[in-house]
Order: structure tokens, then sequence, then C-alpha cells
């Protein structure tokens, strides 16, 4: 299924200029991750503080855009400039899971949000992240499949805030959109799982 993420080949290409500066000023793809991951916990603890700032919630969806160039970034430093490593996988997939999860649980704090609702997409996002690192351990491959991966996520959740962040009071069409959020992670859930099992027994 085609999400935002296929767009990813496009979008480094863009990027790809800005590696060698990068590399230049001695910057590492692990600095890059931590810088992400530290600027998203800020960011979450802001709005976790003041929920109904409309300066905080038109920040996100500039921020969550930037959070997925600089994640292209530090995969392209990683692979095309011989700095991969154990470490940066490691601080590459809890970066982006403790991220989500420190971007995303403050809107429950929003009046007019359904809080219990965004609280089941943060849990089923960390799930399907879980299930594409899954993947690999049972002999398969790092599972990307949509139709709701963490690019998809990242635009909805920064259309809500954008709408939020305008002046636009939450109501029936954000609490349809966040149901239809859920919906297509569970989706994506098990999808990613038939996939991951489907690549490994056509595999053997």
């Amino acid at each position: 299924m085609a999400t935002i993420y296929d767009l990813k080949p496009r979008f480094q290409a863009l990027l790809r200029p800005l590696n060698s500066t990068l590399v230049g000023l001695g910057i590492s793809a692990n600095m890059v991750t931590l810088s992400a991951l530290l600027f998203s916990v800020l960011l979450g603890l802001a709005l976790a503080y003041h929920p109904q700032s409309s300066l905080l919630l038109l920040l996100m969806p500039l921020w969550l855009f930037l959070r997925m160039a600089l994640n292209a970034i530090d995969g392209m430093l990683a692979r095309e400039h011989d700095m991969q490593s154990r470490l940066g996988a490691l601080l590459n997939e809890m970066g982006d899971v403790i991220s989500d999860a420190a971007l995303y649980l403050p809107l429950a704090l929003i009046p007019g949000l359904p809080g219990a609702l965004i609280v089941l997409i943060v849990l089923l996002s960390v799930m399907v992240e879980m299930i594409g690192v899954v993947s690999v351990q049972i002999g398969g491959s790092r599972r990307y499949d949509g139709p709701f991966g963490k690019s998809d996520r990242a635009f909805a959740f920064g259309l809500i805030c954008l709408l939020l962040g305008l002046g636009i009071e939450a109501g029936t069409w954000s609490n349809w959109l966040l149901w239809a959020m859920a919906l297509v992670s569970a989706v994506t859930l098990v999808n990613r799982g038939r996939q991951a099992l489907k690549e490994t027994v056509d595999d053997r």
C-alpha cells in the first residue's frame, strides 16, 4: 500500500547536498539522531505544560517536517559516509518511538480531543514500529508497509495541530480523523505482520 514513506527517495535526493556539508563540519549520524530526539522531547514537554498554546501547536507541523528531514539525513550519513553502527541502529529505532510518544501524547491534554483515543493511537504506533523491527528477528527485512507509517502519522498529527493552532476548535472533525487514524494504524499493524511472515516463508 502506498504511503508518504514512498516519497523518501526523492526527499533524500533533495537533502543529499547537505550531507557533505555536515560531514565537513564533523557532524555524525548519531548526533543528528540525538538532536532530533532531544528537540522532540523538549517540544513535547512544552506542549504538555501549555497544551492550548497556539504558538506551540503551530510549531508542531513545522518540527514534524524538519524531523522527517533529520531522519532522512541521519540515514544517509550512516549509509553513504561509513557511519553505520549498532549504537546508531538502536538510537534510530528507539529515538523514533520515544519522539512519537513525546510529541503526540501531550495532545491528549487538549480540551475537546479524546485523550484515550490519542493514547490508543500512540500505543498502536509503538506496536506498528515494533513489528517492523521484529520482522528482522524472524529472518525478514525491516518492514515499512502501510497504509499508515511514521510519516503518515506525522502528517495527520501535524494537520490536527495546524488546524487547532489556527483557532479551529476540536470537535466532530477531529474525533472522526482520530478514529480513522486508529483504524488505519490497526490495519498497518496487521499488514506488517502478514508481510513479515510472508517474506520469511517465501525465503525458506
